[in-house]
């Protein structure tokens, strides 16, 4: 629901989104997935999205038709791209291939072609495998692993700031930021800066902006 949702709020902008790395769930679902969305200032826009997200529904898995709670991480990173100046060692990289894997279709490739790279001093750790060839994958992997290693330098920068910055807790991955309730009540709220809408099938459906500018004009009055 939240790929969905991501998807066509990027389409509402004219944005182009590109998967890197696609999982299936082992029963159902998604158990992950990386998605590149470019124009203009896409990170700025989505940034906030970063954090924990929290689905109130009558699960469709449930055969009495109960109230279920579910849970969903969202990471953010900016496009490293070659402006942003990261050194990475390639001693300190270990790269696999192997045959991509997925929910079929266009994230099936019966090739080795998936990359996985690990980042041996920080052990992050990226995959890419969208149907392009090795080179291409490893490519896109390298652009994400770039992005983590920048994210990670600016998150030391931060924490250093700590202190300056009352609200840094609500930011934080891991934090719950946003709850979407279906059931018994329809509403999503935003839990940092309180704002709420109704139309959660508008909101589901990439209506964001509403949201979004909430976030923005919330930002912008704490660092005032």
């Amino acid at each position: 629901m939240l790929l969905r949702m991501y998807l066509r709020w990027a389409d509402r902008h004219a944005f182009t989104s590109e998967y890197l790395d696609y999982l299936s769930g082992d029963e159902a679902g998604i158990k992950s997935v990386t998605l590149r969305i470019t124009g203009e200032n896409a990170y700025g826009l989505l940034k906030d999205e970063k954090g924990i997200h929290r689905l109130i529904r009558i699960s469709p898995f449930d055969a009495s038709g109960r109230r279920h709670t579910s849970f969903a991480s969202v990471d953010v990173l900016p496009d490293a791209g070659k402006e942003i100046s990261i050194t990475i060692d390639e001693g300190d990289l270990r790269i696999d291939v192997f045959r991509a894997g997925g929910s079929g279709g266009q994230h099936v490739n019966k090739t080795n072609s998936a990359v996985r790279i690990t980042h041996l001093p920080s052990g992050i750790v990226v995959q890419c495998q969208n149907e392009k060839s090795q080179h291409s994958n490893k490519d896109a992997a390298m652009s994400v692993l770039k992005a983590r290693l920048y994210e990670r330098e600016l998150r030391k920068l931060a924490d250093e700031k700590k202190n300056q910055y009352q609200d840094k807790d609500a930011i934080n991955f891991g934090s719950q930021i946003r709850t979407y309730t279906l059931q018994p009540y329809r509403l999503v709220k935003d839990h940092r800066t309180n704002a709420e809408e109704t139309d959660v099938d508008a909101v589901l459906d990439g209506n964001l902006d509403k949201l979004i500018r909430h976030l923005l004009l919330y930002r912008h009055a704490n660092r005032a």
